[in-house]
This record gives C-alpha cells, sequence and structure tokens, in this order.
C-alpha cells in the first residue's frame, strides 16, 4: 500500500508501437525516486542524498531514451520536465506531427492504431512492427499491410505544394480512414 504515495508526475507519451504511461515518484524527505513504465517499476533509488538530477530510462518496444529532470524551484518545491531522445515533451511531440501519421480505426469490435513513420516508411499497428509492401503508382507511392484480415494500403501523393509536401491516406477495405490527433 505505500506504492504511489509519493506520486509526483505522471506522462502519456504517444510512440509508434503504443501510447505509453510514465509514473515518477519522489520521495523529497527520504530521497526516493521510481519511475514505472505502463505500471512497471523501471527504476528505483533510496536514500539519494541530492534531491535535484536526471533519471534516464528507455520506453516501449523501440527502446526510445527518455529522461526525468528534478530541479528545484524555491525551498523545498521541485520540477518535474519528462523528455523523450533529448526533446522536451511538448518539442517532441510537434516534431512527431511532423514526421508521423497515426489513425485508429475499428474491425470487427478491435481497436486498431496504425501509424506510419513517415521517414522510413515503417508501419506499426498495435505495437507491432508490419509486413509492409511498396509499390509505385501513377501518383505516388502505395504501402501495402493486412490487419486483421484486412487489406489496408497508405497512399502516398505530392500535394503539390511545397509546404505541404506528401499527403498521406489510409485506405482500409476501400474505405478511407480519418487521421487521427493524438
Amino acid at each position: 500500500l505505500e506504492k504511489m504515495t509519493d506520486l509526483v508526475a505522471v506522462w502519456e507519451v504517444a510512440l509508434s508501437d503504443g501510447v505509453h504511461k510514465i509514473e515518477f515518484e519522489h520521495g523529497t524527505t527520504s530521497g526516493k525516486r521510481v519511475v514505472y513504465v505502463d505500471g512497471k517499476e523501471e527504476i528505483r533509488r533510496e536514500w539519494m542524498f541530492k534531491l535535484v538530477g536526471k533519471e534516464t530510462f528507455t520506453v516501449g518496444a523501440t527502446k526510445t531514451k527518455a529522461a526525468i529532470n528534478i530541479d528545484a524551484v524555491s525551498g523545498f518545491a521541485y520540477e518535474y520536465t519528462l523528455e523523450i531522445n533529448g526533446k522536451s515533451l511538448k518539442k517532441y511531440i510537434e516534431n512527431r506531427l511532423k514526421t508521423t501519421n497515426t489513425w485508429i480505426l475499428n474491425l470487427a469490435g478491435t481497436d486498431y492504431r496504425i501509424v506510419l513513420e513517415k521517414d522510413t516508411m515503417d508501419v506499426w499497428c498495435n505495437g507491432q512492427k508490419m509486413e509492409t509492401a511498396g509499390e509505385f503508382v501513377e501518383d505516388g507511392t502505395e504501402t501495402h499491410f493486412t490487419v486483421a484480415d484486412h487489406s489496408c494500403c497508405i497512399k502516398a501523393v505530392s500535394s503539390g505544394k511545397r509546404k505541404e509536401g506528401i499527403i498521406h491516406t489510409l485506405i482500409v477495405d476501400n474505405r478511407e480512414i480519418p487521421e487521427a490527433v493524438e
């Protein structure tokens, strides 16, 4: 029952393999630091004499680098900031919006979260990297894969505008799926 009494911060981080919950306990009297990722204890330090500092760990199947910075604000008040891949969470999210597309869909009563990593064209579905087949078509490219016996295709077509770049569209069973905002 002693667990989580010193819980000071909780973050939700969307990565290609899923949305991960990071929880941080900081005992300012005991100096204890505990990091949980998806409910699993990743780091536990007891009796830390230095109450400020940094804890580094990895998140998810992709072993994404993460760090929690502990800074004294005033007196006995502390500020906790999460970094992902060396960027503040805010910067990481802004960058991720440019480098990935995410779609959420329901097939036969099951929810699927599909993520396209635009730089590598890797496709992830519910935490698994998918086997894909890419092909060039008249107006761009198509990346084909299968989810629960449903044929899926991500079409990449030039927007014709330099600032917009390439438009990625997910089509499942000949039906366009709207992009999700995480």
